[in-house]
């Protein structure tokens, strides 16, 4: 039995590292339209096309999102505020980490 429970969580993780791989390459498709955006200005079109093929659909799919227009309509907007997806990570994560220092201090 101790094999089997080794193996579930064997795959888990393997499932784990492939939605991170998965969701490296949705930032990569918002970084590469941010770029068209900022050269062409058709950004938010081309992540909307992307989002809406069925490779994107499947991307997004693996990635743990689902591919909705709501989802879309996000997409576009991220890329329409032209903010590279690793600046707005990190901007991210120094906010939280600054709301959990001042929620300790209170």
């Amino acid at each position: 039995m101790k094999d089997f429970v080794d193996g579930t969580a064997f795959n888990a993780e393997q499932g784990n590292r492939a939605r991170k791989l998965f969701a490296a390459v949705v930032l990569a498709a918002l970084d590469d339209a941010i770029a068209d955006d900022k050269k062409y200005g058709n950004g938010p079109e081309q992540i909307a096309r992307w989002a809406r093929s069925r490779d994107g659909r499947e991307v997004l799919s693996c990635a743990g999102v689902d591919p909705n227009e709501r989802v879309v309509e996000g997409l576009m907007e991220f890329v329409s505020k032209g903010v590279r997806t690793s600046v707005a990570l990190s901007r991210e994560e120094s906010e939280r980490r600054h709301a959990a220092a001042q929620a300790e201090a209170a």
